[in-house]
């Protein structure tokens, strides 16, 4: 008999010992990794190193390309505040969409000032949630996406307890980050190692990327009991030609994809379109190159299309990430791969070891 479909927010809560929560990174390519076959149910256990047994020469390793950007600012208010400034999303013409705190007496068309900065930034809307600050300079020699740079910081997640530090400069950002614009990181990208990769293509598999710049919506909470009615933060992705022509033939060729984390599960599935490819009683799809947003929300239910595989890291209880890897292998199962990983002391989260389902 096949489960339930879960569709309550409580149906994705589990209690997760904080000190299993990751607070600092381990080197690359050395965290442990939960192996779940989907179709046996069958969970082992082994290291990131060994990621490499597990793909084949037929299939292809699809990518999250994206770049984090320096998004955690701290300035104040010409009266002295203190405000701490979390960039969202770039909307182009030095303007952000913003989170601010805290948020309560700055007002519309305030100026915002920066320590040791020639920067400035106005508030130039106020909306709880849609707040857009535009940034300028008092020196006309100044670069302010440079600038920028220099005054941010990297964005730790929240559930990280301590403050940013050089290591995480370098190790919340993945080996192939490329293009600026994502405010969290595509963590299941992380244990890769430039070997690695170097091994799974002299190995005959091939390597694919797509970009989607991670915003804060990744973070944010589902307050709705029954999930259909959550809205996804709507987040800029590109599928280019070059990758989906690669995708096409390994799929086309019988292979499998492998999603490296839900970031890039999310790209595949917004493109996918139904192929013309003709096999007695399936239904296959391709991707098409694509440039845009998606909002694309993946619960229980949801029929995958083009991935085959999937890596990801251990995700916070109610999140929409979680009910991602539920749709993917079964709400039931991933609690019960939960489970074991709690009991053997896996670590959780963004700087934590890592799930291959199969």
């Amino acid at each position: 008999m096949s489960e339930r479909v879960a569709l309550r927010l409580s149906d994705f809560d589990y209690n997760l010992p904080k000190e299993l929560i990751a607070q600092y990174p381990v080197f690359r390519g050395s965290s442990r990794m939960l192996v779940l076959n989907r179709g046996t149910g069958k969970i082992t256990h082994t290291v990131f190193k060994d990621f490499l047994h597990f793909i084949k020469p037929s299939d292809i390793l699809v990518l999250n390309d994206t770049k984090v950007i320096n998004a955690r600012l701290f300035g104040r208010r010409i009266t002295g505040g203190k405000l701490e400034i979390f960039l969202i999303e770039s909307l182009g013409g030095n303007r952000f969409k913003v989170l601010i705190k805290p948020f309560g007496r700055i007002k519309e068309g305030e100026e915002i000032v920066f320590d040791n900065s020639r920067l400035r930034a106005h508030l130039m809307v106020k909306k709880k949630g849609k707040n857009v600050i535009e940034f300028s300079s008092i020196s006309s020699d100044i670069d302010i996406n440079q600038e920028l740079k220099k005054l941010g910081n990297i964005p730790l997640p929240p559930y990280i307890k301590r403050k940013v530090g050089p290591l995480d400069t370098e190790m919340y950002q993945t080996i192939y980050a490329k293009k600026e614009g994502a405010t969290a990181s595509p963590t299941a990208g992380l244990h890769f190692t430039e070997e690695i990769l170097k091994n799974i293509a002299s190995k005959g598999a091939k390597l694919a990327y797509v970009t989607l710049h991670v915003n804060y919506g990744t973070f944010a909470p589902v307050k709705t009991e029954n999930i259909v009615n959550h809205k996804m933060y709507s987040e800029s992705f590109e599928l280019a030609q070059d990758s989906a022509l690669k995708i096409n033939d390994v799929k086309e060729r019988g292979g499998r994809v492998f999603a490296v984390g839900t970031t890039s599960c999310r790209v595949l599935e917004t493109c996918a379109v139904q192929s013309t490819v003709h096999r007695p009683q399936t239904t296959e799809y391709k991707v098409m190159a694509k440039k845009g947003k998606t909002d694309l929300f993946i619960y229980p239910g949801y029929k995958f299309k083009l991935v085959d595989v999937l890596l990801t890291n251990f995700h916070f209880p109610k999140s929409t990430l979680l009910m991602l890897v539920c749709a993917f292998a079964g709400r039931e199962l991933i609690f019960k791969a939960y489970e074991e990983a709690i009991a053997k002391r896996y670590r959780f989260f963004s700087y934590g070891d890592c799930m291959l389902i199969i």
